[in-house]
């Protein structure tokens, strides 16, 4: 019951909590068949909801947060050398690696994320020698936009920063002075960029920015947080009304950040650095964000609009080009603010307006979308959600609604049995839950 009880304190519903401590129980069982030590704790580490927000941070713009209280129950056991122990006790499969910064990265599986984190960590903190061992189980949908990728990364660096007492080096407390900068460093380690003083290296593949982990990291239980990116800054908490909660579908089509959706979620990244740079020679500025940019003046949009048709090339049409600008002015400058004062009002009933138009850019104008996400989206919305929409970096993954918590099982199970009949293939790798806005990520 301790582990159960200590995830209550942290603001996870008492249902899912003793779920989450069966999944820690079964963690044991598979550190003890390792013979690891018994000095052992334990992380929790969710996946996220974003509810606006899509493809703004690595921009500089702003984006509406929150976690399901689903994700990675991890049992961490300490070593005394430097090797790393990783076991999936849902699927039994493992990886080992250790604590070196020319760490072999394997060519596919999970067993990156872990190499990844594990050669990074070596190469900015030298104190870091500790390996551990640790075992997770994670009810987490995979490549489902909930941030799967990201959530175990971070869980193995937290892991491995516990046991080698991270924030008390030099490294550390030079570099990183909060739990929002943390976040920002942990994206850095999925992009491979340099943080500060603390130098890139190879990451994952994709060049994102940091919203996953301040998601994750950052998020409070019953609230939607409201952050800005490069660098991550709060702006403001909201409290969801506890009339409503999410239904989430995963739509069953993988959107994996290393195969299928990487090229097409770095062409809209690539497109927005074309258009920085552009915009940097065009004026003659030195901006740093795309958001900087529009910022910079009164008629900045509008001048931006303009370098934006003249900044083609033979990879970027000029009309791409002014979709992406016109996607990320829209969600970051208009659809936002307008949500961010609707739920400081705790006026759901106004959020789909908004929602709707957020999604209808990521169809027309991102071009992230496949047919089962809109379709999921439209389903949720004919069937009765206040608010409905896909997230995440699309190209497959998920979608939210918004619904009354009276209505919520009822209305997964309709929205499931629609989305069948609509697309009975993916439908067969679908998921659809329940989910209160969950607490973020923690170690106990």
């Amino acid at each position: 019951m301790k582990d159960r009880d200590q995830l209550v304190r942290m603001g996870m519903s008492p249902t899912q909590a003793t779920a989450k401590a069966s999944m820690l129980a079964a963690c044991d069982e598979a550190l003890d068949v390792l013979g690891s030590s018994a000095q052992r704790w334990s992380v929790w580490v969710p996946g996220r909801i974003e509810l606006l927000g899509k493809h703004t941070d690595y921009a500089g713009g702003r984006s509406l947060l929150c976690t399901v209280e689903r994700g990675f129950a991890v049992r961490v056991a300490l070593r005394t050398d430097a090797l790393i122990r990783a076991v999936d006790v849902t699927s039994k499969s493992s990886y080992v690696t250790a604590l070196d910064p020319t760490a072999d990265t394997p060519e596919a599986g999970w067993g990156n994320y872990v190499a990844t984190v594990a050669r990074r960590l070596a190469r900015n903190f030298p104190c870091a020698r500790c390996g551990v061992d640790l075992a997770f189980s994670s009810d987490l949908p995979i490549a489902a936009g909930m941030s799967s990728s990201s959530a175990l990364m971070i869980a193995v660096f937290v892991a491995l920063a516990k046991s080698n007492d991270l924030r008390s080096s030099e490294e550390f407390r030079r570099a990183i002075f909060s739990r929002e900068e943390l976040a920002s460093y942990l994206g850095t380690v999925e992009n491979g960029e340099s943080f500060r003083t603390l130098e890139g290296n190879v990451g994952v593949g994709t060049f994102g920015g940091s919203q996953d982990h301040t998601a994750i990291m950052c998020a409070e239980s019953g609230h939607v947080v409201q952050y800005s990116f490069s660098p991550v800054r709060r702006e403001a908490a909201y409290v969801l009304p506890p009339t409503h909660t999410f239904v989430v579908g995963a739509c069953g089509v993988l959107a994996e950040k290393t195969a299928g959706a990487r090229e097409g979620y770095n062409r809209a990244a690539l497109m927005v650095r074309h258009l920085l740079a552009s915009w940097n020679e065009a004026t003659g500025r030195q901006d740093a964000t795309l958001a900087d940019a529009a910022r910079s003046a009164d008629d900045a949009r509008d001048r931006l609009r303009g370098v934006a048709t003249l900044a083609a090339t033979p990879d970027f049409s000029g009309v791409a080009l002014g979709n992406r600008l016109e996607q990320f002015l829209l969600e970051s400058f208009e659809l936002i603010p307008e949500a961010a004062s609707i739920l400081a009002r705790g006026a759901i009933g106004e959020l789909g307006a908004v929602v709707d138009r957020s999604q209808a850019a990521a169809e027309l104008w991102l071009g992230n979308q496949i047919p089962e996400t809109i379709a999921l989206a439209r389903l949720a919305r004919e069937l009765g959600a206040d608010a409905a929409s896909s997230f995440g970096a699309g190209f497959g993954g998920s979608v939210w609604a918004l619904v009354a918590v009276g209505d919520a099982e009822a209305f997964s199970h309709e929205w499931a049995a629609r989305y069948a009949k609509a697309f009975p293939g993916a439908a067969a790798r679908s998921i659809f839950f329940v989910s209160p806005a969950g607490p973020g990520a923690n170690q106990f």
